[in-house]
């Protein structure tokens, strides 16, 4: 409570209303939140207290790990560790975090001297545990964060393997955007009697997020882009690119326009991804282009743009993306630039947000192919197609804007057979579990 105080938090997020009572009562979960809703604080502040008491005589030397937190990214293991510490500060616990593209040795090293929480990535956990660095035996809390990220990574395998290590008595907690088929098989297997824990519609955006189309031809995006950032003097701007090579090739050509820019993504080392990531919290990179790998991992206080260079693949990663801005009661933008290529990808984003999202060109940046037939159409045609006129951009409505947690997810809930509602939120038993 006195870290909590020292942060300013003076009122609980709907799911953490909701998710602590139970985590307290040591049930296991199942929970579903979007982004901005106070997640990462609705595990770990419980998860704190229940391991706040002292190890009993005789086992304080050996403090064993018992609680683990599994993460998808190293972005977001350094978010979740960060929040452990920040919230855990004036308790007597040990936290640490292991993931690749760091010295295993100095992680080694920090496991021999003891930790009581560890925050790690599925691969490189497997890695000390095949080295003997580590022990799973003490576990008491698991928490599997952004679980359907994790099994759309090729994860499902390695955790099978990291929970089949642990003490079958023990609390499981799972966040996830979704339950599809693998996260439902997952929670059937692992999890005993759980609360499903479901916040705010899975489709609803953030609050203050913005969210604006430019139509313009695919050739010109990255002009476009420079133009919009200098014309309207943008001084953070995140830009999300569907691939690594898109997201190198495009901060080459804006460092080309001027424009101080930095990339992260699956292939730069860990140390490369923080330094790019600092460098653009403090202001010294004016742009930072990314691929998914960060949509889920990146809190940036009061990040003002969004930019989808390219439309993502899954209409629930945008959600994700434009998660990054509007966070903690702050305004933000979302905008997309969009080729006649990716109308299909556009109409699919709208269906899951059942909106249409506000849409026009820039003048002197209009396509060339507006008056033009796509070769690739989904099912149903949409009037949003050419040369709309330029319109503002509306909020749209979304979670709760009262944050008490610096690190946040889009979650994805389902439906169950008894409902306990509050603030927006209900409680779901998922049944019996085989």
């Amino acid at each position: 409570m006195r870290a909590i105080t020292q942060m300013g938090y003076t009122q609980p997020t709907p799911i953490q209303n909701e998710a602590i009572p139970i985590i307290l009562q040591g049930r296991d979960l199942m929970a579903t939140a979007q982004t901005g809703t106070g997640k990462t604080a609705s595990f770990t502040l419980p998860l704190l207290q229940r391991l706040g008491d002292p190890l009993p005589v005789g086992n304080k030397a050996i403090r064993p790990i018992r609680a683990l937190i599994l993460t998808p990214t190293r972005e977001l293991a350094a978010q979740v560790e960060k929040s452990v510490a920040t919230y855990g500060q004036h308790l007597p616990l040990r936290s640490s975090m292991i993931c690749g593209g760091m010295s295993f040795h100095a992680q080694r090293l920090k496991l021999r001297r003891g930790i009581d929480i560890l925050v790690a990535t599925p691969g490189r956990l497997l890695d000390h545990i095949a080295q003997q660095s580590l022990d799973l035996r003490a576990v008491q809390i698991v928490v599997l964060d952004e679980a359907d990220r994790m099994l759309d990574m090729g994860f499902i395998h390695d955790i099978r393997k990291i929970l089949a290590l642990m003490p079958e008595q023990r609390q499981t907690l799972m966040f996830s955007a979704t339950l599809s088929l693998e996260v439902k098989k997952l929670a059937d297997q692992f999890l005993r009697n759980p609360a499903l824990l479901e916040v705010v519609a899975p489709t609803a955006t953030v609050q203050q997020v913005q969210q604006m189309v430019h139509w313009v031809d695919r050739p010109r995006k990255r002009e476009l882009l420079a133009h919009m950032i200098g014309s309207q003097n943008w001084q953070q701007v995140l830009v999300f690119t569907r691939t690594k090579h898109g997201a190198n090739q495009l901060a080459e050509q804006l460092e080309e326009d001027g424009l101080k820019t930095a990339a992260i993504h699956g292939n730069k080392s860990q140390g490369a991804r923080t330094r790019a990531l600092e460098s653009f919290r403090r202001g010294a990179v004016r742009v930072l282009v990314a691929t998914d790998v960060a949509a889920r991992g990146l809190d940036i206080a009061q990040l003002p743009y969004v930019v989808n260079f390219d439309l993502p693949d899954l209409p629930e990663d945008y959600v994700h993306r434009i998660g990054r801005t509007g966070r903690a009661g702050h305004s933000g933008q979302a905008i997309s630039l969009v080729s006649r290529e990716e109308k299909y990808l556009l109409r699919d984003i709208e269906r899951l947000l059942k909106q249409d999202i506000p849409k026009g060109v820039i003048p002197g940046y209009e396509p060339l192919s507006a008056t033009q037939p796509v070769k690739r159409k989904p099912q149903g045609s949409s009037s949003h197609g050419h040369r709309a006129k330029l319109s503002q951009p509306s909020s749209v409505r979304g979670a709760d804007q009262i944050h008490s947690d610096p690190q946040h997810a889009i979650n994805k809930p389902r439906s169950g057979k008894r409902s306990l509602r509050s603030s927006g939120s209900s409680i779901k038993p998922l049944g019996a579990i085989p």
